[in-house]
């Protein structure tokens, strides 16, 4: 992800990215079960999900350190 999007991510409202954060954790839940049966297209995109998942959480930390 490039810096562009880390900041979109960080303009984004507390509401929002708590939306954003269970979206891709429901993504990565999905692709967990499509891993498990062997029905996974695109095993890349666990990874990409779960990069997104720790970005929305730093972000979140971030601004929760800057009060």
């Amino acid at each position: 992800m490039a810096r562009k999007d880390m900041q979109e991510l960080r303009d984004l409202s507390k509401r929002e990215l708590d939306e954003k954060l269970a979206a891709l954790r429901q993504k990565l839940l999905e692709y967990r079960f499509q891993a498990a049966v062997g029905r996974l297209d695109k095993p890349s995109e666990v990874q990409k999900a779960r990069r997104g998942v720790a970005r929305i959480l730093t972000i979140k930390k971030e601004s929760k350190m800057k009060g």
